[in-house]
């Protein structure tokens, strides 16, 4: 029972941890209004509205639970306290498995009230409140709310009057509340945590509709789902990913020699075959557990927001670099990765015991093990989730890996006759590792480019890129037929079937991407490859917007020019005021670009959507391109930097003020995301990410101009 509690309570801080997603989530707003009394007295009313499904937690909360809420107020001369802080609406209570203990909550809006005694007939209360909000299946971090309430007191003892300070109307009209944002504590770093801004919007009300549409939940939502579904296709691409180096895995010489001898034990150490294929099933699930523990860790070590900024850091990026270049040399025999043979020798001697216990350590066991050969894939696999800012990447990936490793044991014990099929053991296992070796080298090389680009350093271009890749997959063809030889490698008396169609399509491969040296757009790679503008001698891009005229291709000298440079022959602008006021100037829409140099997705629609006739047309001609890069390392002039109003973080470069400025206005950390905008900063129609669809996204382009038109 305490080893089911322990497991409970490690469950619930990864999800603490793991709970603020790409997207933002404010699940509270927080509003306020005074009310005189009699005497002096003046009663404050601060009201939580709070989104369906969340929970808001009680100020009343025994140690051990989730945290409570609290209110704090700064000392002022102009009036006192009365009392504690008094919860007015209804409190449910209920008893909570996780914590084993009666918890109290507010569903859909939470109201308290404090009453101060005033001394000044008008003055300003200003108040810190903390709270903690979960749903069925996560909770956010502890969240700070900082608020200024005015107040108007009747010291006259007349008729009491109400002064709304934040407005609750309740007649049918239209006005504009102030609504004060929650700040995510886990976002800011240092001292700066204790004195930060109130980023604030205002939204139009209209009691005659619902308090939802009100407060503009729709459209959050409406955000939020197009966030959490790109965020669905990042985690699926990672689970994607773990499955098949799972499955690779199954073939390395550490491991799979071992699964026809793990499959014996189960069948003839079992009373009968159920009970074998039980102790299978149950080997698998250990399996599976120990992985995706190893993935939580991961991300619960390194935190949330640290994650999700791994992608654009080129320190972390560098040493991912270096990191797969060492697996890289381990596959091809140069050294083997080995944990301490203690830890194998502790968990062999506990997998002898009976039972489910037994089990686990034997999966245990298996896992440390074959860490020479798993390691360097398990090692890519967390650097590739961690570094796509996906929360849940290293366990979904950890998820996707241990289950093509579990499903051959169970399988194999529930139909042993299988394993007549398997090839026998031999120098082709090896084999898998050289391959791998070469795979991560050419990964590892996509690191590297993401630093160069970041810091402007300008050694890895795109002719560069395409030059290691050509060599290494060229080695790695004649590796496939024989023609090199490493030091672990048996002799190769002949070429296998599956050998010999692998050689052809990695040469295929390897001469494919020759003709890129002069500039082909190589479309079935260019999310992996440096930016087209990168490529010294290019016959490809100058083809592009020949024919085409528009007063928006002037090549007047632009803001940032020398840092960035656009694709196919576009003349966008890197800086957002110097665009809209040109927008302004010769009455176009805007289509903000927020874009990075790491990110795969921006080079991939720029090289396969941005390249059609049609979409170039309408790019070139009835569109102001502002291209905001959010990874940028360039710092900027002292003179520009700035406290964030939307974070609290210190502004110091070019990629951190428009990752904020796309945040602050936007509701969004992702990339590449569109937005067409008019007169106003309001985007004219919905923004967008990723959509290779070439029509659906030239009617996107479309749409957004003919809302301008009108």
């Amino acid at each position: 029972m305490m080893l089911m509690k322990k497991i409970a309570l490690i469950l619930f801080m990864v999800f603490l941890t793991l709970a603020a997603k790409a997207q933002i989530l404010e699940p509270v707003s927080w509003s306020s209004e005074s009310k005189p009394l009699e005497n002096g007295l003046v009663e404050l009313i601060i009201t939580a509205d709070i989104e369906k499904g969340w929970h808001l937690y009680s100020q009343h909360m025994d140690e051990g639970g989730p945290i409570p809420t609290s209110f704090s107020f700064d000392k002022n001369e102009g009036f006192e306290l009365i009392a504690e802080v008094e919860e007015i609406s209804k409190v449910t209570t209920e008893f909570d498995e996780l914590f084993e203990m009666d918890v109290s909550f507010f569903s859909d809006r939470a109201v308290f009230k404090q009453i101060i005694q005033a001394k000044n007939q008008t003055g300003v209360v200003s108040m810190m409140v903390t709270f903690m909000v979960c749903d069925d299946t996560q909770c956010l971090p502890p969240n700070e709310v900082a608020m200024d309430i005015e107040f108007e007191a009747d010291l006259t003892k007349s008729t009491p009057k109400t002064t709304e300070v934040k407005k609750t109307v309740e007649e049918p009209v239209q006005t504009t509340v102030k609504v004060e944002k929650a700040i995510d504590k886990s976002q800011v770093e240092g001292p700066e945590i204790e004195n930060l801004p109130v980023a604030s919007e205002e939204l139009e009300v209209n009691p005659s509709i619902s308090s939802e549409e009100n407060s503009g939940h729709l459209a959050d939502q409406n955000q939020k789902e197009e966030n959490h579904s790109e965020e669905e296709s990042s985690v699926w691409g990672i689970f994607i990913a773990g499955f098949l180096g799972g499955f690779a895995a199954l073939l390395m010489p550490c491991i799979f020699p071992m699964l026809p001898l793990t499959v014996s034990f189960f069948t003839k150490q079992s009373e009968n075959k159920a009970a074998g294929i039980g102790k299978a099933m149950f080997y698998g699930v250990s399996i599976i557990v120990i992985y995706v523990a190893l993935g939580m860790l991961i991300t619960v070590l390194f935190g949330a927001d640290a994650l999700n900024s791994l992608s654009t850091n080129g320190i972390f990026n560098f040493l991912f670099f270096l990191l797969l270049v060492v697996f890289a040399a381990s596959f091809f025999g140069a050294f083997e990765l080995t944990l301490p043979h203690s830890w194998s020798n502790k968990l062999d001697q506990k997998s002898d015991k009976e039972g489910v216990l037994g089990l686990f350590f034997m999966a245990a066991t298996l896992s440390i093990v074959s860490f020479s050969c798993t390691g360097p894939i398990i090692g890519t696999l967390l650097v590739q989730a961690a570094s796509s800012g996906a929360y849940l990447g290293p366990a979904v990936g950890m998820f996707g890996f241990s289950l093509a490793l579990a499903i051959p044991f169970t399988l194999f014990a529930i139909f042993p006759s299988w394993m007549k099929s398997l090839p026998k053991s031999g120098g082709w296992l090896n084999s898998v590792k050289v391959v791998l070796g070469f795979l991560e080298l050419a990964l590892a090389l996509k690191f590297l480019s993401n630093v160069d680009l970041a810091y402007h350093w300008d050694l890895f271009d795109r002719e560069v890129f395409l030059t290691l890749w050509i060599v290494i997959f060229g080695l790695m063809g004649l590796y496939l037929l024989g023609k090199i030889k490493f030091a672990h490698d048996s002799e190769l008396t002949y070429l296998s079937v599956p050998r010999t169609f692998l050689s052809i399509i990695v040469l295929a491969f390897t001469i494919y991407m020759v003709p890129g040296l002069w500039g082909a757009p190589l479309k079935a790679i260019s999310a992996f490859l440096p930016p087209q503008h990168t490529q010294d001698f290019d016959l490809y891009t100058s083809s592009f917007g020949s024919g085409i005229s528009s007063v928006n291709q002037e090549k007047e000298p632009r803001k940032y020019a020398d840092l960035f440079h656009a694709p196919l022959n576009l003349n966008p602008f890197f800086d957002y005021e110097e665009g809209i006021a040109y927008a302004a100037k010769v009455k176009k829409p805007v289509l903000i670009d927020f874009t990075g140099h790491a990110c795969v997705n921006c080079r991939k629609m720029e090289a396969n959507v941005w390249s059609d006739p049609k979409v170039l047309k309408t790019l070139m001609e009835d569109y102001v391109l502002i291209q905001l890069y959010v990874d940028d390392k360039t710092e900027l002039p002292e003179s520009e930097w700035k406290v964030s109003e939307f974070s609290g973080k210190t502004i110091k470069t070019i990629g951190a003020k428009w990752s904020d400025f796309q945040a602050a206005n936007f509701n969004s950390n992702s990339q590449p995301y569109y937005v067409v905008l008019g007169d106003e900063d309001t985007p004219l129609i919905k923004p967008v990410g990723a959509i290779y669809d070439l029509d659906k996204y030239h009617n996107y382009l479309l749409e957004g101009l003919k809302s301008f038109n009108e």
